[in-house]
């Protein structure tokens, strides 16, 4: 990603030689492109992409935000955070020997990575089969790697009109942007597609985008901005949001001004559902803005959920789930303690239709409606506090329903809420807006009655 934002102008030149240095200097020569995301001291130290870095490149067609995720397995919960904020896809794959089958076999992080982008809603991919230029350019390797990555990729639920290849060698700019220089003799030989830029640029086609449901924006990064702001990064998920706006932050029951929007490059009045944008608020104690947390306008808060319905797909999963099976359950840059509390059917993954009630067990492959719980807190050794999650209806919006379940380091399911709330979330959830109303009048001069139970 380094190489391609130097090829596309993102980098300069002196930006480019002193990445060179500095890495040389610490025995880290080789990754040099990658510093160019890989920004903190432990990563660049380890050598290995532990969080997620935003950039931009700008084509004559389009502007492309690129989220670059980790890619191993220890940093996961980062990396389902920046997937469920993409519209598409890229998937890098080395294609030495040894190194491919190692991230393809079962538990190879290249197929969990396939399965969690398309389980967060991702239907366009590009795989980019890279390092080429270590198996000499073979088309036999190539062909064989594609060949494996499309029956997966299908089998994950991606449609073969929307899946890409394109061969690649990253470390000499080969087929990034063009095929030109003895260094790309050989691909020359045998392919002449769109190299990875056009494959972006031409085949990935931007979704519609819901600007007429109410704001949804869940926080994926929080900082301390200029003077008495502070800065919240994340996806417009629903709506629009606007310069001078008045949030309500929930959970909680707190309410922000949105002083200013800024993009990668420019300060705008406003975004729109599907920007990735950081917003800088004033009038909120910063230690009410959490990562999870969603703004929304007051007067259409998001939902909070204790214990919800949700459909679920089971993966290649070794122990089958059970009613109480304790979990970890994601929901964009949000992860709380859960427990499957039980199992309401399973469906025909076809139709949806209910095929059993009250099974036993769910084994891989399954698919089922099941009810979730979400754990309660603990704190200072004796008392307990609710956690409750934002969600919404799949139906309503469906990157506010989609969820992920993990269990033991591994993701062994991914469904869409129901939302058929507990009798308590529902109850907080009249209440606040009761409250929220009460508030509204009273700070117009009126006289307004809060009643709730």
């Amino acid at each position: 990603m380094g190489r391609l934002l130097y090829d596309t102008g993102r980098v300069d030149e002196k930006s480019k030689v002193a990445n060179e240095r500095a890495s040389n200097k610490i025995g880290k020569g080789s990754f040099s492109w990658a510093w160019q995301f890989d920004g903190t001291t432990e990563e660049r130290e380890r050598g290995v992409t532990m969080d997620i870095a935003v950039q931009t490149i700008s084509t004559p067609h389009r502007n492309i935000t690129i989220l670059d995720a980790p890619g191993h397995r220890d940093f996961i919960p980062n990396m389902i955070s920046g997937a469920s904020q993409a519209d598409c896809a890229l998937l890098v794959v080395d294609s030495s020997i040894g190194e491919f089958e190692a991230g393809f076999d079962r538990g190879g992080q290249t197929r969990e990575h396939i399965v969690l982008v398309r389980s967060l809603g991702v239907t366009q991919i590009v795989a980019a089969i890279n390092k080429l230029d270590m198996v000499d350019w073979s088309k036999d390797r190539y062909e064989h790697i594609c060949h494996q990555l499309k029956t997966f990729l299908v089998q994950s639920g991606f449609q073969s009109s929307k899946t890409y290849f394109v061969p690649v060698g990253a470390m000499s700019g080969v087929n990034l942007v063009n095929r030109e220089g003895q260094d790309a003799a050989a691909l020359n030989n045998w392919y002449s597609g769109p190299n990875l830029v056009e494959d972006i640029v031409d085949r990935l086609k931007p979704p519609q985008r819901d600007i007429t449901s109410p704001l949804r924006f869940p926080i994926s990064n929080v900082f301390k901005g200029q003077g008495s702001t502070t800065g919240v990064w994340g996806r417009v998920c629903g709506g629009l949001v606007q310069v001078g706006e008045r949030l309500r932050i929930l959970p909680g029951d707190e309410t922000a001004v949105v002083k200013a929007i800024e993009t990668e490059t420019d300060r705008v009045q406003w975004a729109a559902a599907g920007s990735n944008v950081t917003l800088y608020l004033t009038a909120v104690d910063p230690i009410h803005l959490d990562m999870g947390r969603v703004l929304c306008p007051p007067t259409a808060p998001v939902e909070l959920a204790s214990a919800f319905t949700a459909r679920i797909i089971v993966f290649d999963i070794q122990v089958p789930i059970l009613a109480g099976t304790s979990i970890e359950l994601f929901h964009h840059s949000r992860d709380v303690p859960a427990a499957i509390s039980k199992l309401n059917a399973t469906l025909d993954r076809a139709s949806g239709a209910v095929t059993k009630q009250n099974p036993r067990v769910l084994t891989k492959g399954a698919s089922a409606e099941v009810q979730i719980a979400i754990r309660q807190a603990t704190f200072g050794g004796t008392g307990t506090r609710s956690t409750v999650v934002p969600l919404e209806p799949f139906s309503t919006n469906k990157e506010m329903g989609r969820i992920l379940i993990r269990r033991g380091g591994e993701t062994i399911a991914a469904g869409e809420d129901n939302c058929q709330l507990s009798a308590f979330a529902r109850r907080r959830l009249l209440l606040s807006r009761y409250c929220t109303r009460y508030r509204s009048l009273k700070s117009q001069g009126e006289e307004g009655v809060c009643v709730g139970r």
